[in-house]
């Protein structure tokens, strides 16, 4: 929402930054929280051969849709919220669109839950076509201020999911249109 002072004779008394009005300032609504049960991690191989964690949730109504997935992002990511099969989370839309787990509730959490480790639930074996897979430094962001962040990927380049995603990238509107 953007609240402007109305009365237009107040603007230029009210000034301007360099990049904005003064008169008027935007107002982001917070996003809509749900509690929901994490019942499963399951793992997701993208066209790099990255192995993406992905949160398989009780389905709860958030934000107008129902949301029974939301990304984990990586290894790192697990481990920094201390994310575990079992756990009660809560949950929202970032950008009142995309799923993402907030935080893990504690003390909900079941007493033989154990941390989760990407490696160890996969056997060290990528989730398709069961090849090896290696922890990596993974880079992005930009060249001016990298985010690194450690990722495991499948080193078969002929993983069926990984030309599966190629293929579908390929024919997409980014690359060959």
């Amino acid at each position: 929402a953007v609240i402007k002072v109305r009365d237009i004779t107040l603007h230029q008394q009210l000034g301007a930054t360099s990049k904005h009005p003064k008169w008027a300032c935007a107002y982001k609504f917070l996003p809509e929280q749900k509690e929901t049960l994490l019942r499963d991690i399951t793992i997701q191989v993208g066209r790099t051969g990255v192995l993406t964690p992905v949160a398989e949730l009780e389905p709860v109504f958030v934000s107008g849709t129902t949301v029974s997935r939301a990304t984990l992002h990586n290894q790192d990511e697990i481990d920094r919220k201390d994310v575990r099969i079992g756990d009660t989370v809560i949950i929202e839309k970032a950008g009142e669109i995309i799923p993402a787990v907030v935080k893990v509730i504690t003390s909900k959490r079941r007493a033989e839950s154990v941390p989760f480790g990407i490696a160890e639930h996969l056997n060290n074996a990528c989730p398709v076509c069961s090849g090896p897979i290696e922890k990596r430094i993974k880079v992005s962001g930009s060249a001016i201020k990298p985010i690194y962040s450690t990722a495991f990927f499948c080193l078969n380049f002929e993983c069926p999911a990984q030309l599966s995603t190629k293929l579908t990238y390929f024919a997409s509107r980014k690359a060959l249109d």
